[in-house]
């Protein structure tokens, strides 16, 4: 049956490396149908928002996405498109696997964390006032429902992928309701869960042990700040986030899977920037719908390139966004 899947290329390089990861499944035999859809900048600017209704529509009505990277401003300007996308489609669980591909430039080869991130409540809720003239306030939401909803998933996703045990990030030392509420619940939902060992830290001591120790995690799980933080953290101890990927899922089904990549202007248009950033999310995409062959193919050939030194140029080599893929789509099994 051939799927159809939303595609958000997002700002910048989105458009060269969504192209380039579709040509690349092509060649390994899938057949997707993609509805491209607009979001970013160009969308805010001939359509008037960041993240229009009918790209939120593709998404619910689909089940499955993959976006790329949109700008969102700094200081000023429209709210995050991401959390727009978040909010309309409830998409409460942020999961971010940190592990190190091979031939990918790292200070650690050994590395397999996965943070689960609350990605609905905490100070990303986005919730500010100015009381008077030079006194904002922003509030940090902590609900029983949200803490429940993040705690389970973070559990059940670790039983099903065979993971050993869940830490739960907090710091209840200071925030004594909020993250105190957050600890609490962990500790309550780990009982119905004997399988899997658990246990807390603190954030900033999370940090900290993520950069001398990172093997010592496994399934991290965290508000929407930590969360944010020790998700690109991690993706710095395994070569950068050009060499991880996202997702943002729901109760209903839905995931959009995420590039983690920086918006890049000074590269939009030369046709270096590195298509991996598209080609990560991708796999994941492919093992979600059931190709697994495909995806370990792709994951082969891609490999196969970097240990042979052919890479884009942030990775040390000389390749274009396009030669890149030429040269593992010429490594993937033939026939």
């Amino acid at each position: 049956m051939l799927r159809t899947v939303t595609l958000i290329p997002g700002d910048s390089v989105g458009a060269e490396t969504a192209s380039a990861m579709r040509r690349l499944v092509r060649a390994a035999g899938v057949d997707i149908s993609w509805e491209e859809m607009p979001a970013g900048v160009d969308a805010y600017e001939r359509l008037g928002s960041p993240m229009p209704a009918e790209t939120i529509e593709s998404v619910r009505r689909n089940g499955y996405a993959i976006k790329g990277r949109i700008m969102t401003p700094v200081g000023e300007g429209y709210e995050s498109p991401n959390l727009t996308l978040r909010k309309a489609l409830n998409l409460f669980a942020g999961v971010r696997p940190l592990r190190h591909f091979p031939g990918v430039p790292s200070r650690y080869q050994d590395v397999d964390v996965v943070v689960i991130r609350e990605s609905t409540e905490d100070v990303y809720a986005g919730i500010e006032h100015r009381v008077y003239p030079g006194v904002i306030q922003g509030l940090r939401v902590t609900t029983r429902t949200a803490c429940e909803r993040i705690v389970r998933f973070a559990f059940e996703y670790a039983r099903r992928n065979g993971r050993a045990k869940v830490t739960l990030v907090h710091k209840a030392n200071i925030l004594k309701m909020s993250d105190g509420l957050f600890l609490r619940v962990g500790h309550e939902l780990s009982a119905s869960y004997p399988d899997i060992a658990f246990d807390a830290i603190i954030a900033d001591n999370a940090c900290m042990q993520m950069v001398r120790n990172p093997t010592r995690f496994d399934v991290l799980v965290c508000q929407n700040l930590f969360g944010d933080l020790l998700s690109d953290l991690g993706a710095g101890l395994v070569g950068g986030i050009a060499a991880v990927w996202g997702s943002m899922r729901n109760d209903q089904g839905t995931v959009v899977f995420e590039a983690i990549h920086g918006i890049a202007p000074s590269l939009e248009g030369k046709g270096i920037a590195n298509p991996m950033t598209f080609i990560m999310p991708a796999l994941a995409l492919l093992r979600e719908l059931g190709e697994i062959d495909a995806a370990r193919n792709i994951s082969q050939a891609m490999g196969d390139c970097l240990l042979a030194g052919v890479s884009t140029p942030d990775f040390g080599g000389s390749e274009t966004t396009e030669s890149f893929v030429d040269a593992v789509i010429a490594r993937l099994p033939k026939g």
